[in-house]
C-alpha cells in the first residue's frame, strides 16, 4: 500500500470519527467532571429534588422525584392520563384511558381539558414512573379526583391490578364492554383495509 492510499484512508476514517461525534446528541446539563446528568430538572418550587433509585424498565432513564412528593400548578393536556405541570409529565395514577389514536382517545382528552382548563391541579406523586412519567393521583381545587371524574364519564378505566380496584365502582354499567369492543372494531377495520 503506497503512502497515498494510507493517507486516504486515515483521512476516511478521521472524517468518520468526526461524523460519529457530531452526531450524537449532547446533554445541556454537564458537570465540569464531564459526566452527563441525566435528570430533568423539574419546576417544583423551593425543594430539593431526589433521582429515583433504578432505571424503569422501558429503558428510560430514572427522573427527578420531588421530595415534597406534590407538585402544584396549571396544567397541560396530553391525552386523557397525561398531563404536564410546569416541565414534569405526570400519568394520573389507577386509571387507563384510550391512546388519541383509539376509538374515544380524543373525547377522553378533551373531558380532561374541559375539567382542568385555567384550574389550579394538585399532583400527588406515588413514586412511581410509567413510561418517563411520574405517576400521580392529580386533585382539582375543590378536591375532585381528576381520574374519578374521567372514570365517571365513561372516558377511561379502572386500572385493575395498579388501582387495586380503587375506581372500579365508579365505571358505568357496560363501558369496559364499549371502549373494548370498539377498540376490537377498529383493529378489525384496519386488517380489512391492510388486506
Amino acid at each position: 500500500m503506497s503512502d497515498v492510499e494510507v493517507f486516504f484512508l486515515l483521512l476516511i476514517f478521521g472524517a468518520f470519527v468526526i461524523w460519529l461525534g457530531i452526531g450524537l446528541p449532547k446533554s445541556k446539563n454537564t458537570k465540569k467532571s464531564g459526566k452527563v446528568v441525566r435528570f430533568p430538572p423539574l419546576d417544583t418550587g423551593p425543594s430539593k429534588a431526589r433521582p429515583a433509585a433504578k432505571s424503569n424498565l422501558h429503558g428510560y432513564a430514572p427522573i427527578a422525584i420531588p421530595e415534597c412528593r406534590t407538585i402544584h400548578g396549571r396544567c397541560r393536556v396530553i391525552d386523557g392520563d397525561t398531563i404536564v405541570i410546569g416541565r414534569t409529565h405526570i400519568r394520573l395514577a389507577g386509571i387507563d384511558a384510550p391512546e388519541l389514536d383509539q376509538p374515544y382517545g380524543q373525547k377522553s382528552k378533551w373531558a380532561m381539558v374541559a375539567l382542568c382548563k385555567g384550574r389550579e391541579i394538585r399532583a400527588e406523586l406515588t413514586g412511581d414512573q410509567s413510561y418517563n412519567r411520574l405517576v400521580a393521583t392529580c386533585f382539582l381545587e375543590d378536591g375532585r379526583d381528576i381520574g374519578a371524574e374521567l372514570i365517571k364519564q365513561g372516558l377511561a378505566l379502572d386500572g385493575g391490578h395498579f388501582s387495586q380496584g380503587k375506581y372500579r365502582h365508579l365505571e358505568p354499567k357496560g363501558i369496559r364492554w364499549k371502549l373494548q369492543h370498539a377498540y376490537r372494531r377498529k383493529q378489525v377495520a384496519a386488517r380489512k383495509r391492510s388486506n
